[in-house]
């Protein structure tokens, strides 16, 4: 079965496993929440996230898990390592940069712009139950 999500882009369904279009920019833009899943399939997971002012990720690592996240909008920096806190890399980062993290690599994603940052993420394989929503990082770290 084929879905496509609404041309506003707005967030909140599962849309997975079936093949799907999703206007990505415009589903991170409309997104309000801290996380939400869009997408869950046998393999891979998609998610879009928003950061505001000053907040990070935190520091985290997925053993089995490797993570694409792209900056859709805002200003941020990544910090990776091999260890929690322990920083190896660090990249500013802008609209349309994408981060790389293998499996088992520590990492942090903090916004340093005057604005929401907009993100999406990709999990291979999937990270978080089907239809995640986490309106805020303290609902996420529950």
């Amino acid at each position: 079965m084929y879905q496509q999500t609404p041309p506003n882009g707005s967030c909140g369904a599962d849309l997975g496993p079936n093949a799907t279009v999703i206007p990505l920019s415009a589903s991170a833009q409309n997104n309000r929440n801290f996380r939400t899943v869009l997408w869950t399939g046998c393999h891979l997971q998609l998610t879009v996230m928003s950061l505001a002012k000053g907040e990070e990720i935190g520091w985290e690592q997925h053993p089995d898990t490797d993570q694409l996240l792209r900056i859709e909008s805002g200003e941020s920096v990544v910090e990776m390592g091999c260890c929690r806190g322990k920083c190896e890399q660090k990249k500013t980062l802008q609209a349309g940069d994408a981060i790389l993290v293998p499996a088992g690599t520590w990492h942090n994603v903090r916004n340093t712009g005057c604005c929401p940052l907009r993100l999406s993420s990709v999990y291979a394989p999937a990270q978080h139950p089907r239809g995640t929503i986490h309106r805020t990082k303290a609902d996420a770290e529950k």
